[in-house]
């Protein structure tokens, strides 16, 4: 197994970061927060121009059919930007359950042509989150309905639900309590099939928020190593001090330190690995750590201003303490985790890490 990614990957990630550092600036994100929608459809319509709505949708539905390994690439610099849009939400998980609907499927064949055009949203309401993230906009919602078999997926029509918003600490993700009614009209897998399309939303979905966790760690790592070399204390900048260089250098080592458990975390999902749900448990875990210390460090360094409006790091900061939340909070993914340690014959140590038999 290689923690590598391909040079194709590689030039991919940099045209997006490219693409995202012109057209996603903080100061697009300020006016953004300051709208009450909480979203640019203009900026949506440059990211579909841009193909990436379309990127997990098959090829035969107009799309680039890629998977989850580029797509771990692809939530750090969405993380790293703090796009505000909910493209993953769409573009990742939304269409991945899609997609898994047999050929000619009615509701596949509807909505993913319109998902690789942009022409449309789509909210997830998995029961791992409280409320449904841009429920407010979506033209689509994928709720579940519980059953003595599992969970539904019912495909409910924006005009077909209530939405209410909710606050948010971050004011470019909004949250929404979603009232509806189940019927066979919406209903497009039964409790069997349905669940394990559940189970496979919340696998990426933790995946996608890890990914951007450690996106969002880099930024405000960045930011903050550039204040450090500005602000000067006795006639130097701070960051000459040995006792900032500390910070810094602690939130770098977590950073690293998170990248191969996320790489491993994609892996594993991608070559659909029995265990896989402990691996993504594990990058959602130590990708939180990494933010959470990035935001602490960040806040201690540019002393009492970083926590404050006119810094961007506050943006960045609030969008990591979200996603921390989302897809399963600290709590949930280290019982996932714990429980897949004690098993008996838990996968452990290098030889299950590293997987050489299987690559």
């Amino acid at each position: 197994m290689e923690f590598t990614f391909t040079q194709d990957q590689i030039a991919f990630r940099d045209s997006v970061s490219r693409f995202l550092m012109t057209e996603a600036p903080p100061e697009l994100l300020r006016e953004i927060w300051e709208t009450d929608a909480g979203r640019s459809p203009q900026l949506r319509e440059k990211i579909a121009e841009q193909g990436l709505t379309g990127l997990s949708v098959p090829e035969a539905e107009g799309g680039l059919g890629l998977g989850d390994i580029d797509w771990v690439l692809m939530t750090q610099e969405l993380g790293y930007y703090a796009i505000p849009d909910s493209l993953t939400d769409v573009a990742y998980i939304a269409t991945g359950m899609l997609a898994a609907l047999p050929e000619g499927h009615a509701v596949r064949s509807q909505w993913l042509p319109r998902v690789v055009d942009g022409s449309v949203r789509i909210a997830v309401g998995h029961p791992i989150n409280p409320w449904v993230a841009d429920a407010h906009l979506a033209d689509l919602l994928l709720l579940p309905h519980a059953t003595p078999e599992g969970l539904e997926l019912h495909a409910v029509p924006a005009d077909a639900a209530r939405v209410t918003t909710e606050r948010s600490i971050d004011a470019s993700r909004r949250l929404c309590q979603v009232q509806w009614e189940a019927s066979s009209a919406t209903r497009v897998a039964d409790g069997k099939t349905g669940q394990a399309l559940w189970d496979e939303a919340l696998e990426r979905g933790a995946l996608c928020v890890a990914g951007q966790l450690v996106g969002l760690a880099q930024r405000m790592l960045d930011m903050t190593v550039d204040y450090a070399g500005q602000r000067k204390q006795f006639g130097k900048p701070i960051g000459a001090f040995q006792a900032v260089k500390h910070h810094l250098a602690d939130v770098f080592t977590a950073i690293e330190f998170a990248k191969p458990v996320l790489y491993r975390a994609a892996h594993a999902l991608a070559h659909r690995e029995d265990g896989r749900s402990a691996r993504v448990a594990h990058a959602k875990l130590v990708c939180g750590e990494a933010a959470l210390l990035a935001a602490r460090k960040g806040i201690q360094v540019h002393g009492a201003m970083g926590y404050t409006w006119e810094v961007d790091l506050q943006m960045f900061m609030k969008r990591a303490w979200a996603l921390n939340a989302a897809w399963g909070d600290r709590a949930f993914h280290q019982s996932r985790l714990t429980d897949a340690l004690l098993t008996q014959d838990a996968l452990l140590g290098p030889g299950a890490t590293f997987n050489t038999e299987s690559v």
